[in-house]
């Protein structure tokens, strides 16, 4: 399979979250178009989007409800459970951990760490923050996916310590890019830069009433 663009797959979460719903309220059977209008695309991307992994729907009759988000669900890796852990016990760690959402979706939270004395060894959700130095030589079964949500100029260590101990995906809240093998994905969550997007937003939508 070629390799798939980013903005596609964001998509392909988008669709199984509206195809949840319309499960929700019983609904069992959905156009491209009404997936085009609840993600705010056209009902042509929608078909694009799902036809780089098969042949889905019928013409006419659209497409089955709990048959294609379940497909969707094996195509986005969610057929599993990962496991999840956290490096940075901070306030951002701190809602990551709790965020309930993480094992509704597959993601189970295995293990907490930190290098700060004030926190190891307290609990966190049913988690003991564990100290940094012993990730990769303690009890926890190697992760699949390391959430770094420590200080920029911690965040490049953190990240080789995980790779160096067979992580393959990090998930990155520090300010900071991280240099990591080809073989290792990451995903940067940088919350100004999407502020800065909304904004953007605001301020051209003030043109635009400006202009009308």
């Amino acid at each position: 399979m070629k390799r798939i663009a980013e903005s596609t797959v964001r998509r392909l979460s988008l669709y199984l979250r509206f195809l949840e719903e319309f499960e929700a309220r019983g609904q069992v059977t959905v156009s491209s178009e009404e997936l085009a209008q609840q993600g705010g695309t056209t009902s042509a991307q929608v078909r694009k989007d799902l036809s780089f992994f098969g042949s889905f729907g019928k013409r006419g009759l659209g497409y089955s409800v709990p048959e294609l988000a379940s497909q969707l669900r094996e195509i986005l890796g969610l057929g599993r459970k990962w496991r999840v852990v956290v490096v940075g016990a901070g306030k951002i760690g701190a809602a990551l951990v709790q965020y309930r959402g993480f094992r509704q979706r597959g993601f189970d939270v295995v293990a907490v760490y930190d290098n700060d004395p004030r926190v190891i060894g307290h609990k966190w959700n049913g988690l003991v923050v564990r100290d940094v130095r012993g990730f990769g030589t303690d009890e926890v079964q190697r992760p699949d996916i390391a959430v770094v949500a420590v200080p920029a100029e911690q965040a490049q260590a953190v990240a080789d310590l995980v790779v160096r101990h067979g992580v393959k995906a990090i998930l990155n809240f520090a300010s900071a890019p991280l240099t990591v093998p080809d073989d290792v994905a990451v995903k940067t969550v940088n919350m100004a830069m999407e502020l800065e997007t909304l904004s953007y937003s605001l301020v051209n939508r003030d043109v635009e009433s400006d202009d009308d």
